[in-house]
């Protein structure tokens, strides 16, 4: 259900070395597992190790290559999902983390498996392949449901109450992923800054912190193979933290493209499948829920698609430097583009 394939060549371990560490490690199989790959990432890489009594671990680590300051830190993502799964129960739990980069070549932590549907840029079939209006609007609706029930959490009960900084956390925001863009700049794309600099000249003011994902999209989670309105997993917590909801909330909505936004190509979620919430409705659904005001969004679409454009370029640049071998990142660079575009289009209702 989850794109498995044989795992890339240049993105191999040494499985050997590994199945020494897990012997070590009181509560994890000594066997030696098959191991495959998630094909969907396009960031951190993820391993389905599956062993011979039948038992299935998911092992995470950085991609290839030198890494942003702060970003894939698996340190993180592993003291958050040894602790969340205790009040969200939609998180995997953590088992264990290695800090040693000399078994496989960097750190790494494994965590049980949550296997279900991960849906991407198309409605699969067992959902209507797109033509079920009623099977959209439970997807469209389950993505902002979940999201809701993830930011009434409180960090206090799952032992998350220290995580990050939520004082000033807008404006780190704004200005880390400004550096991010200068270190992955595959082009001089000046609406790119231009946007940048607008974000930081018009920062709303925050409502009060929750904890966040920080990449938070349809196909970073699983729903269930008898119902597309229930999610069974959320994936991808290396970037978790405490801050301002609205930035989930700008992420989502920064690919969640109306009639005519985007190429088919930029498709992350079919949002414009027939029954699939409008970005508006699902604003509005999320405001409804959680009684929020969001009179301010306009700044936090901006924000959510410039964001994601710099997360693009962040790969592309992997791709263009030959530190990754993937050629799905070939084309990222005019997706980053797009949305950079995007992002300066969608100043126009607060400018």
């Amino acid at each position: 259900m989850e794109d498995l394939i044989a795992v890339r060549e240049d993105e191999a371990f040494d499985v050997d070395a590994l199945v020494e560490w897990m012997s070590r490690i009181e509560g994890l199989p000594a066997d030696v597992p098959a191991v495959t790959q998630f094909s969907g990432g396009k960031a951190n890489l993820t391993y389905l190790l599956r062993f011979p009594d039948g038992q299935e671990l998911v092992l995470r680590r950085p991609p290839l290559g030198p890494l942003a300051e702060g970003s894939h830190d698996m340190v993180r993502e592993h003291r958050v999902l040894s602790r969340l799964w205790k009040a969200f129960d939609k998180a995997p739990r953590a088992l264990a983390l290695c800090e040693d980069e000399t078994v496989i070549g960097t750190r790494f932590f494994i965590m049980e498996r949550r296997p279900g549907v991960v849906v991407r840029g198309k409605v699969p079939e067992e959902f209507g392949g797109g033509r079920d209006p009623e099977a959209n609007r439970r997807l469209s609706g389950v993505v902002i449901d979940t999201l809701v029930e993830l930011h009434a959490v409180d960090p206090a009960s799952c032992g998350l109450d220290d995580l990050g900084r939520p004082d000033g956390y807008l404006a780190r925001q704004v200005s880390g992923w400004a550096k991010r863009w200068e270190d992955a700049r595959f082009a001089e794309i000046p609406v790119a800054d231009e946007v940048g600099r607008w974000l930081a000249d018009h920062m709303p003011a925050s409502p009060p912190p929750t904890l966040l994902h920080n990449d938070w999209r349809l196909d970073n989670m699983a729903v269930s193979p008898d119902d597309p309105g229930v999610c069974v997993a959320v994936y991808d917590w290396d970037m978790c933290t405490r801050g301002d909801p609205l930035t989930d909330l700008g992420t989502l909505m920064g690919t969640w493209f109306d009639p005519g936004e985007a190429p088919p190509e930029l498709s992350m979620m079919p949002t414009t499948a027939p029954g699939w919430l409008s970005r508006a409705d699902a604003v509005e659904r999320y405001a409804s829920l959680t009684g929020d005001d969001v009179s301010a969004i306009d700044w936090y679409l901006v924000f959510g698609a410039w964001k994601m454009g710099v997360i693009l370029a962040q790969i592309h640049i992997r791709w263009l430097r030959g530190q990754t071998k993937d050629d799905r990142f070939a084309t990222l660079g005019e997706g980053a583009r797009h949305l950079f575009e995007l992002a300066a289009a969608r100043r126009a209702p607060a400018a």
